[in-house]
């Protein structure tokens, strides 16, 4: 009997091969295979008048896809096969896979044939196509009711935006992302700073030297001002004695965090391991499809898009003999999962499939991103099922007239979890000297520091990902590329500043722009109180609570009012002048935009189609002239970095603010210049 498994990823495919013999064939869908068209009323590929029916076409279709051989395959396997598998991916998009797969060969929706691999070991797979059941079409409901939702108002908006600002798109969730950008940098722009100073005094006992702080002034908390009012608190602290006014000895515990979820394990990996997220997710997707460490390809982490903390009773009881075999009985500890109101529950949080797996044991079948990654994940889900570090926490106040100062120390007592996990964690010890109340000590020296205060910081990739995730805006999943967009449409960039290491979000002036006008026109729509609405209304659509396509209705009579008043109302932003005139006819030169970048052109266009380059500098000189580097454009609109001696040099770099597929598909037309 031929039996056919269909999964998404072609790597997936040959592992779960081996695993289930010979009797089955595994092939791979390659992602999706249809999608809406492109047709019909505004180009939506949903029939507006007709209840909102989707109409879809195979990929191939679209010309800008080679979809069409791997549709022709699917065809093909499945004519041969006695029994059909829809393996697609545990998620609603897997669903949503499977059932077009079945929709475009005619396999009947009732038969039990959709199976989910959580994690790809032999044990998983095989119990999972022993236990097949039916499509949930609710999951189905719930993706293609996401997807029109991101067609009509990516259609929609981005046609907008093309012809009055020019701005290349928007979307549902990339534009409140944007959004939060051009707002933290207005915050910023608005913040004026504050003068404050502090005062640390450096006591000493016998050998022992220690700092106090300055907290409270004659019983309230201490705020000082200017130069003068800390003169005049360091003056009497220097010639008057401290007096240990109380000791505060405490054990004190911390417990492990839970095993990572998505968004939890990009912030992680972008600050620890300076990966960033798109990067994140693609080596999470090679632990999960499979790799051969030495006795066959297996996955070695549990499925990478999940919202979810749970661990399965299985995987807990092996892990904690684990840590009682390799660390002793008093490491184990207990674990209870917390999982967020808002979270889909159908998925383990990201663990190792296997505890045996160490990371040192599959090191040498593992490149270095990898392995980097991998180890970060085990050791965060086994010390989850670790007992809490316990630490002694000593405060002390002293009092110096009306001045109340505190220290504070701490030791460790047990290291718990971060036996394993304390590499990622800073965990150090500051002593104390042995106090008694009463005691009185002299101050070695006393400091006044003067401090302002700092505007908000910047989105760097990771608190931008976790403020959408507080938020409840998108999920998990597509954070990653939701930022590369951004980025890519020129709308932000993303560099670190002179001086620091961390790579922040900067709004371009077309982002600002976009933004902008979205707020003026869609403040209702585009926000993200309505965005994470949305995002309830999906899970609640997957669950049954609620009808799919009264739910896109009543979005669409909401949104498509705004969409006209903006049509009607929204203008053109004149050209920013640049105060220089025409060299050929005498009129204003004036800034705009193009695929190439912006651009110094005459405002008499087309009339007079005198143009300049605008040229952004990038700060650096050229190693190989010493001349300025600048930023440009190759003919496909892709910025590089490059020697502004050209063509006398032709030196030229990546643009660390571009993403990186850029150079993937025009690195062979950067020298164009």
């Amino acid at each position: 009997m031929s039996k056919l498994v269909i999964v998404e990823s072609p790597s997936k495919a040959k592992t779960i091969e081996k695993y289930l013999g010979s009797d089955y064939h595994v092939i791979s869908s390659k992602g999706h295979i249809r999608d809406l068209a492109t047709n019909g009323h505004e180009g939506l590929g949903i029939d507006i008048r007709n209840n909102f029916k989707p109409t879809y076409i195979d990929i191939g279709e679209d010309k800008k896809h080679g979809a069409a051989a791997v549709i022709k395959e699917l065809g093909k396997e499945i004519k041969k096969a006695d029994q059909v598998y829809l393996a697609t991916d545990p998620d609603r998009e897997g669903e949503a896979i499977a059932w077009h797969i079945a929709e475009r060969f005619n396999i009947p929706l009732d038969q039990e044939n959709r199976v989910v691999f959580s994690e790809i070991t032999k044990p998983v797979v095989t119990n999972a196509i022993a236990h097949p059941k039916t499509i949930d079409m609710k999951m189905v409901d719930s993706q293609e009711t996401r997807r029109m939702y991101d067609r009509i108002i990516g259609f929609k908006l981005s046609t907008l935006l093309q012809r009055r600002i020019n701005s290349k798109s928007a979307g549902r969730v990339q534009s409140v992302a944007l959004k939060l950008i051009v707002d933290r940098e207005k915050e910023i722009e608005a913040f004026k700073s504050e003068e404050y100073w502090t005062v640390d005094a450096t006591l000493k006992k016998s050998r022992s030297e220690f700092t106090a702080s300055l907290a409270k002034i004659d019983g309230k908390k201490a705020e000082i001002g200017n130069s003068e009012e800390a003169a005049v608190i360091k003056e009497f602290c220097e010639n008057n004695p401290f007096a240990v006014n109380d000791i505060k000895d405490e054990v004190k515990q911390k417990a492990p965090r839970p095993p990572f979820i998505t968004s939890t394990l990009q912030q992680d990996a972008i600050n620890k391991l300076g990966f960033s997220a798109s990067k994140t997710m693609k080596v999470a997707q090679t632990l999960y499809e499979g790799k051969d460490v030495g006795n066959g390809p297996t996955g070695l982490i549990t499925y990478m898009r999940t919202d979810s903390v749970r661990l399965s009773e299985v995987f807990m009881a092996q892990a904690k003999q684990f840590i009682i075999d390799n660390y002793g009985k008093e490491y184990a500890g207990y674990y209870r999962s917390k999982t967020s109101a808002n979270a889909q529950d159908a998925h383990e949080a990201i663990r190792p499939t296997d505890i045996q797996n160490t990371p040192e044991k599959v090191k040498d079948y593992l490149t270095n991103d990898e392995y980097k990654l991998y180890k970060m994940i085990y050791y965060r889900a086994l010390a989850a099922l670790m007992k809490n570090s316990k630490y002694q926490s000593l405060t002390i106040r002293l009092l110096n007239g009306i001045y109340e100062f505190t220290a504070t120390g701490r030791k460790q007592l047990f290291d718990g979890y971060l036996k394993v996990y304390g590499r990622y964690e800073s965990n150090e010890d500051k002593n104390l000297p042995e106090l008694r109340i009463g005691e009185t000590l002299n101050a070695k020296a006393v400091e006044a520091k003067q401090h302002f205060t700092e505007p908000p910081l910047r989105y760097s990739e990771a608190r931008l990902i976790k403020t959408m995730e507080d938020l409840g805006i998108g999920r998990p999943s597509t954070y990653a590329s939701t930022l590369e967009t951004i980025v890519s449409r020129g709308y932000v960039e993303l560099a670190a500043p002179k001086g620091s290491k961390t790579k922040v979000f900067t709004p371009t002036k077309q982002g600002r722009l976009t933004s902008d006008k979205l707020d003026e026109f869609f403040s209702s729509i585009i926000n993200t109180k309505y965005t994470a609405d949305m995002e309830k209304q999906l899970d609640d659509i997957a669950e049954g609570k609620e009808d799919h396509i009264k739910a896109v209705s009543d979005f669409y009579y909401k949104f498509e009012p705004l969409v006209q008043n903006a049509y009607r109302n929204m203008k053109k932003p004149d050209p920013e002048k640049t105060g220089n005139k025409c060299p050929l006819c005498g009129g204003d030169l004036v800034v705009r935009s193009g695929s190439w970048g912006e651009f110094i052109g005459c405002s008499n266009y087309p009339k007079c189609k005198y143009t300049e380059n605008i040229v952004q500098e990038t700060g650096e000189m050229c190693p190989e002239c010493g001349a300025p580097l600048i930023k440009k454009y190759n003919s496909k609109g892709q910025p590089f970095i490059g020697c502004s001696n050209y063509p006398n040099c032709q030196y030229t770099k990546q643009d660390p603010s571009a993403p990186r597929r850029y150079y993937r598909r025009g690195v062979r037309n950067v020298r164009k210049g």
